[in-house]
C-alpha cells in the first residue's frame, strides 16, 4: 500500500512538474515575472531565489506550482510590465497552452524511449497466419476460408504473416488479389476484394484492416484471461470476474477478443452463452452485450479488460521509435475524447472515469508489472493531463485561452468582477465534480464491492 502511494505520488510529481515548466519556461521568454516555481505544496523545506524567482522544495511531493506576477483572477493592475496581464493576449494564450503542450511532448518522448529499447509486438503478427473467425458477408467468407484455415499465399507472398497481409492489403486497395488457404489439409487457390479503404490505411490498425477483409487472426492458442470487469457492463452484470478464462461464446472457441468482438457484431448482441474457467472448473454464464462507442465506432462489448496475447520485443531506430510513439499517442488522444464526447452524449457514464484512487491502483499494477508498462501508462497519464487542461472550463488553462479569445473578439478585457465570479463558480463545479469520482474510486474498492447487493 505504502509502496503504491509513493508510486502514484512520484508518477503525478512529474506528470505536474512537466506541465507547470511548460507554462514557466514560456512565460520567463515572454518576459513575464515569475514569483514562484515550487516542488510540491505546502510549507517551504529548501529553496532558493534566481533572477527575481523562488525556486523551492515544498513538504507535500505531489506536483508543483508556478505563481506569476498579476496571474490571479480579479487582481487588479498593478502597472508593473512584468506582471502576467500586462503582455500581449496572444504571449498569455501562449503561456496557458504551453502547459498541456509539455505533457504531449512528454508523452511523445516517453513512448519514444519505450519504442527504442523495448518495443512489443504481438508474436501472431509476425506468425503464421491462421485465422480464428470469418466475419459474416465479407469478402473472406465469400473466399471460404474458415476457422483454424493458414493463408499460404496472398498477393505475390507465399506463406504471409499477418503484417505482410495487412500491408499488401494497403497497396491493393478495392481490388481482387490471388489468395490461397489449407483448408483440412487441401490447399484452396482462389481470390479476394481488398475491402480496405484509405481511412484504414491512415489509422494504422493492422486488425481493423484485416477485419474489413472478414478475418480475424488467431492472437493465442488459449482462452482469453480476464483482467478487470467494468463495472455495470454486462461482463459484471453476468458474474465474470478477474482471473477468469473465456473458452468459447455460443460454443465458438475464444482465442482473442478481437474475435469475440467479430462475433458479437454478428450476432447482433443477442444474449449469449459465455463457457468459462474459473479456477480450473467449468462455468456457464448468459451475457447480453451492449452496443457501446469506442475510437468513434459502435460495436458490442462486454466491459472488460484482459490479458495481453504472447509478445517479443524489437528495438527501433529513432526515427521509426517517433513514429511509432505518435501514432500511439494520437490513438490515445482520439480514445479520450470518445470518452468525453460519450459523457456529453451521455452514453459513457461518469462512473466510468478514474480518479487518484483509481489512477493509483493502476500505477502499482504497471510498476508490479515492468517498467515499461509503467512508461507507457505515464504516457497515457500525460496525455489526459494535457487534453483535461485544454477543456475550456474556467481555472483550467483551456478555460483561460477561451476567456482570451472572448477578449481579443471584443478587443476589450472581461469584468473584473464577472471573471472572480466565474471562476469561483467554476471553482465549486470542479470540487464537486473531484469528490464524485473520488467517491466512485472508493466505491470500487473490495471492501465496499462485497457489501453490495
Amino acid at each position: 500500500m505504502i509502496a503504491t502511494i509513493v508510486e502514484l505520488l512520484v508518477v503525478l510529481g512529474i506528470m505536474v512538474l512537466v506541465h507547470e515548466f511548460g507554462h514557466f519556461a514560456v512565460a520567463k521568454l515572454c518576459g513575464v515575472r515569475v514569483e514562484t516555481f515550487a516542488i510540491g505544496f505546502g510549507k517551504k523545506l529548501v529553496g532558493i531565489r534566481r533572477g527575481g524567482t523562488d525556486y523551492q522544495i515544498n513538504v507535500l511531493p505531489l506536483g508543483g506550482y508556478v505563481k506569476m506576477s498579476g496571474d490571479t483572477p480579479g487582481e487588479a493592475p498593478s502597472g508593473d510590465p512584468g506582471d502576467f496581464n500586462a503582455h500581449p493576449r496572444w504571449q498569455r494564450m501562449l503561456i496557458a497552452l504551453a502547459g498541456p503542450v509539455a505533457n504531449f511532448i512528454l508523452a511523445v518522448f516517453i513512448l519514444t524511449i519505450v519504442a527504442m529499447f523495448h518495443h512489443e509486438i504481438d508474436d501472431y503478427l509476425s506468425g503464421p497466419a491462421i485465422n480464428d473467425y470469418t466475419v459474416r458477408d465479407t469478402p473472406a467468407a465469400k473466399a471460404g476460408i474458415g476457422p483454424g484455415d493458414r493463408i499460404v499465399h496472398y498477393v505475390d507472398v507465399d506463406n504471409p504473416d499477418w503484417e505482410a497481409i495487412a500491408m499488401r492489403s494497403l497497396l491493393n486497395m478495392n481490388r481482387n488479389v490471388p489468395f490461397s488457404y489449407i483448408h483440412d489439409g487441401r490447399r484452396v487457390d482462389t481470390t479476394i476484394q481488398v475491402a480496405a479503404t484509405e481511412a484504414d490505411a491512415s489509422s494504422g490498425d493492422i486488425i481493423g484492416l484485416l477485419q474489413h477483409l472478414g478475418v480475424v487472426p488467431r492472437a493465442q492458442n488459449m482462452p482469453v484471461t480476464v483482467v478487470e470487469v467494468v463495472p455495470n457492463m454486462p461482463a459484471a452484470k453476468a458474474g465474470l470476474k478477474p482471473g477468469d478464462q473465456i473458452v468459447s461464446i455460443d460454443g465458438v472457441e475464444v482465442h482473442s477478443v478481437a474475435m469475440l468482438l467479430a462475433y458479437m457484431q454478428d450476432e447482433k448482441g443477442k444474449p449469449s452463452q459465455l463457457a468459462i474457467l474459473r479456477n480450473g472448473a467449468p462455468q456457464i454464464l448468459p451475457v447480453t452485450p451492449e452496443q457501446t462507442t469506442s475510437d468513434g465506432t459502435k460495436g458490442y462489448r462486454l466491459g472488460f479488460t484482459f490479458v495481453r496475447p504472447p509478445v517479443h520485443v524489437d528495438r527501433l531506430p529513432l526515427g521509426a521509435a517517433v513514429a511509432e510513439s505518435s501514432q500511439e499517442n494520437l490513438k490515445s488522444a482520439m480514445m479520450i475524447r470518445d470518452v468525453l464526447k460519450g459523457m456529453a452524449e451521455r452514453r459513457v457514464s461518469p462512473k466510468s472515469l478514474q480518479g487518484p484512487i483509481g489512477i493509483g491502483q493502476q500505477v502499482g499494477m504497471a510498476a508490479r508489472d515492468s517498467i515499461w508498462t509503467l512508461l507507457r501508462l505515464m504516457a497515457m497519464i500525460s496525455i489526459n493531463l494535457g487534453i483535461f487542461n485544454l477543456l475550456p472550463i474556467p481555472i483550467l488553462d483551456g478555460g483561460m485561452i477561451l476567456f482570451l479569445l472572448i477578449e481579443s473578439a471584443m478587443r476589450r478585457d472581461i469584468n473584473q468582477q464577472l471573471k472572480e465570479r466565474v471562476y469561483q463558480v467554476a471553482f465549486v463545479c470542479l470540487v464537486v465534480f473531484a469528490v464524485m469520482v473520488i467517491f466512485n474510486d472508493v466505491t470500487k474498492l473490495p471492501l465496499f464491492s462485497k457489501l453490495k447487493p
